[in-house]
């Protein structure tokens, strides 16, 4: 029979070698958060951006996952839904950050941004922000990388073609999320400077309806030549649907959240877009680069990927590359090496070519602009001066 002295060793050597038999089997991991809308009248939008994460999130892990400082990390993702309110992203953030541990978190609007860049820093994450709005990175938040390019160039150019092609009346029925709101200022300000009129103000709150019959026949009382629309891509084509029906032939300004091959399969096909401009999907992207993600995602989710999921999916991999370079998976030391990451990055992983990043932590892309043209898409140069 044991003595009580020996089965008290006995128990202290298994629980050792459990101790170590559970750190050999415990795992480094890189822990990433996402917070956007999974729910409501911007699901879509939201699933999109979080298919081209989840995409890179598994191809790094199938590639044996990634070296940081001598280790092995596989990386993982923590999905929230925030239902589009920044309110909400705050909560998802402390709860992301406190109970797993996240170095960085991707949120796709820009209220949500604005949220979590008051207390970021302190917290010490890393926001990657897919917004087009250009003050998320010129306010100088030292942990906040813009992925898109800012939409001020698109304002000028999308501006300059409606007025060309369809006139100087100017009918706004955009969303009234902060994004589209920051949108709609500039537009009607540079429509005004081009010497244009804005005869309608409706904005409309695209998340939580389906039926804009009444925001658009306000509008479309105006007369205007052109309307300024814009929200996720499936109400953003549901409110061109209905303006169609209502009996309005002019053109479509589209914000660049939208897609016009997305908005399409809800407005009733291509040519119900007649007279659209917008930026250029990236299913007519023409790049290697663009051609072979888009060729993975479709064996992977059987449809036609947009831009959410194609720069997420750059970002997420720029992110654990730049990790790497740094030796390290703190927030600050990330973003100190986000810019030689898109440099290095595998091209097979860069489908926009993202090669730049600037010193405030933006993405640099080339602006693009497309139209719908007697019922085709088609691309446009794009000039800035």
């Amino acid at each position: 029979m044991k003595t009580l002295k020996a089965l008290t060793r006995a128990f202290a050597l298994a629980a050792l070698g459990a101790g170590f038999s559970a750190g050999a089997l415990a795992e480094s991991t890189v822990n990433i958060g996402f917070s956007g809308p999974l729910s409501g009248g911007a699901a879509v939008y939201g699933e999109n951006v979080l298919s081209g994460l989840e995409m890179a999130v598994d191809e790094i892990n199938s590639d044996g996952g990634v070296e940081i400082d001598g280790e092995t990390h596989k990386v993982t993702l923590e999905s929230l839904d925030d239902m589009y309110s920044p309110a909400e992203t705050a909560t998802n953030a402390k709860r992301l950050t406190q109970e797993s541990n996240v170095s960085a978190i991707f949120v796709p609007h820009t209220g949500g941004i604005f949220a979590l860049q008051d207390f970021n820093v302190k917290d010490n994450f890393l926001i990657m922000a897919y917004t087009s709005t250009p003050t998320v990175t010129e306010q100088g938040n030292p942990l906040t990388v813009r992925i898109p390019p800012t939409f001020d160039g698109y304002v000028k150019v999308f501006t300059d073609y409606a007025m060309k092609e369809h006139g100087k009346k100017l009918g706004m029925a955009g969303a009234t999320h902060e994004y589209a709101k920051i949108w709609a200022k500039m537009l009607e300000k540079e429509w005004k400077a081009q010497g244009g009129e804005v005869v309608a103000k409706n904005p409309m709150s695209y998340n939580k309806s389906a039926d804009f019959y009444t925001g658009v026949s306000r509008t479309l009382a105006a007369s205007p030549d052109v309307l300024f629309v814009g929200g996720a891509s499936e109400p953003t084509g549901l409110v061109v649907q209905q303006a169609n029906q209502l009996g309005f032939k002019g053109g479509y300004i589209v914000m660049d959240q939208a897609k016009l091959d997305e908005m399409a399969d809800v407005a009733g096909g291509i040519e119900a877009l007649n007279g659209a401009v917008g930026v250029t999907p990236l299913s007519i992207y023409e790049s290697e680069s663009a051609k072979a993600f888009i060729k993975r995602y479709q064996e992977r989710y059987d449809k036609m990927p947009g831009s959410e999921a194609a720069y997420n999916y750059l970002a997420l991999h720029g992110l654990v590359k730049a990790m790497q370079l740094a030796g390290s998976t703190d927030a600050k030391a990330a973003r100190e090496h986000i810019a030689q990451a898109m440099v290095e990055l595998d091209k097979r992983f860069n489908p926009y070519d993202v090669t730049e990043v600037t010193d405030k932590g933006g993405f640099v892309t080339e602006t693009t602009m497309a139209v719908v043209e007697d019922g085709e898409l088609v691309q446009k140069e794009v000039n800035l001066d």
